[in-house]
This record gives C-alpha cells, structure tokens and sequence, in this order.
C-alpha cells in the first residue's frame, strides 16, 4: 500500500493504492493433466501383464519357445578381417562353393545342407559319394560308367568307319550322372543340316551306345543343343524344335537298339540357351546330343 502525493496548494487528503497480487495455482493442483499420463501408464502395464498372463494359461511350451524366439534379435556373425564383411553376405560371395547352388560345382549353403555322419565336406551329397542315401549303389553305378566307356571307346576304336567319330564323343561324369556327348564341329554333324535325321555313321555311334546302356537299369535323360544361327523363318522352325526333335531322334534310335522305354527319365531341347563355346554361341561345336545315365533313384534323387 502507498500514499499518493496530493497536488500543490490542495487540502484534499493523499489518494490510497492498493496493489492486489494473485498467485494462479492451478485451481489447487487436483484439476492438472499430470496425474492422468501417469494412470495411463498404468493401465497400459497392467494391460500388458494380464496379456501375459492369458498368454502363459492359453499356450504350451512350445508354443511359447516360438513366441519368445519371435521376439529375441537374431546375432549374425560376420567374417571378420576380411573385404566386404560388413555387405550383404557378410564377406561371402555368391559364387563360393558353399553357397546355394546355382551351377554344378556347387554344394549348397551350410544353414541348409546336413552332412552325412556330420563329417562334412564339400564332396558330401554331390561328388565322390554321389548321394547321402546309397553310397554303395552309388560306388557300383561309377564301376559300371567306367566299364561302359571302356567298351564304347574300344569298339569306336576297332570299326575303321566310326574311328573318326571318336573325337565327336566325349564321357563327362557330372553330379547327375555319367554325360554321354555327342558333338559336331566345323567338318562334320551327326544330324543332317537343318533336319531330325541321324547321318548314317551317326546312326550306328548311337546303336552301339545303346548296345552298351541296354543292360544297365540306371534312368537316361537326353538333351539336345542347338548353335544360335536361326532359320529363315522361326515361325515354321526354329532352335527350339530343332533341338528337342533331336533329343527325340536320339531316344528313337536307342529304343530301336534295345532301350526299355521306361529307363527313359526326360527329353528336352534346349536350342542355344547352353552352349558349351559360351564365347561363340554360333561355333558348330554347340550343336550336340547329351545322354546321360543317371545314377538310379535309390542313390541319387529321391
């Protein structure tokens, strides 16, 4: 409170001020917003643990081994020390060889591949074992691969006439099997140009294959190659048709020699879409029959 000053020469009284201060407390601190984020936070958590507790009576265990899995981070291990470890394959690449498989050579990833007597190794499942179910079948099917391209390459070599062929037939042993190619080059082709026909010593290589598999039971897969030169008109015959018409000139010709037709396990035509001058697709040696006798269904496959 103070007391004003009264004007010069004037009788009348000071005018009293009175200075009233109010203090806003928020209407006493019961009508705040602070309590309720505080009961919401608390509902919340007791929401969550009678979720909990539902969750603990309506699941087994291992129902909730999955829950908790679920819900645990993954650690990945990186290769360490070495270029690329932090990338997207953690220093791998995915051309290695343990890698998925996405050419012959390869085995498959190890999180997806179980070793047979959980020795490992890269020949487990697909080399020299030849297949975790049978290795003995496996071990005897290799015996009699080896058996069968002895006596082919031996009677190639005793007919004066197929003896230039020779160079025409190679044996390949592969993952699936033995492969059994015969391949043109720049001076000869074992069809005639353009057509399904067997040239007539072509004809006789393969009945004497098909003398030598008759009596094997191993399944037979056949498949034809064509180069990449195209026809004049792709609508009446192309690559395509070439190559599979092949192959099923070739199954003709091994039935007509003695073949059971059910040891036929799959023919197709590839026309250039796997040469083997991947530099030339045009290079005549693409153009090729492959029959390959399979390792049978008790060692390879399923």
């Amino acid at each position: 409170m103070a007391a004003a000053r009264a004007p010069h020469g004037n009788n009348q009284p000071p005018k009293i001020v009175i200075v009233k201060k109010i203090i806003a407390d928020g209407h006493g601190g019961h009508h705040g917003g602070a309590w309720k984020v505080a009961y919401a936070d608390f509902v919340t958590a007791m929401m969550a643990f009678f979720l909990l507790l539902w969750i603990l009576g309506a699941t087994t265990e291992k129902q909730r081994k999955s829950i908790a899995d679920y819900f645990t981070p993954t650690m990945v291990d990186l290769k360490d020390n070495s270029a690329g470890s932090n990338g997207l394959f953690g220093g791998s690449s995915i051309t290695d060889k343990d890698n998925y498989p996405h050419k012959a050579q390869q085995t498959g990833t190890r999180a997806l591949t179980i070793p047979a007597g959980a020795s490992g190794g890269n020949k487990e499942g697909s080399g020299d074992k030849g297949s975790l179910r049978n290795t003995a079948a496996a071990s005897e099917d290799k015996a009699n691969f080896a058996k069968l391209r002895a006596r082919v390459e031996a009677q190639i070599r005793a007919d004066s006439k197929l003896a230039r062929l020779g160079k025409h037939v190679r044996f390949i042993m592969t993952r699936d099997g033995m492969r059994i190619d015969l391949i043109d080059d720049a001076d000869y082709s074992m069809f005639a140009l353009g057509t399904t026909a067997l040239v007539p010593e072509a004809s006789t290589l393969v009945g004497l294959v098909a003398d030598a598999i008759k009596g094997t039971a191993n399944p037979i897969m056949i498949r034809g190659h064509t180069d990449s030169l195209a026809f004049g008109d792709p609508r009446s015959m192309n690559n395509w048709t070439l190559s599979s018409g092949r192959a099923e000139a070739t199954r003709r010709r091994l039935a007509m020699g003695g073949v059971p037709e059910a040891r036929f396990y799959r023919i197709e035509g590839v026309a250039d879409r796997e040469p083997m001058i991947e530099k030339n697709p045009s290079d005549p040696r693409n153009r090729r029959v492959a029959i390959t006798l399979l390792y049978r269904t008790s060692s390879f496959g399923k």
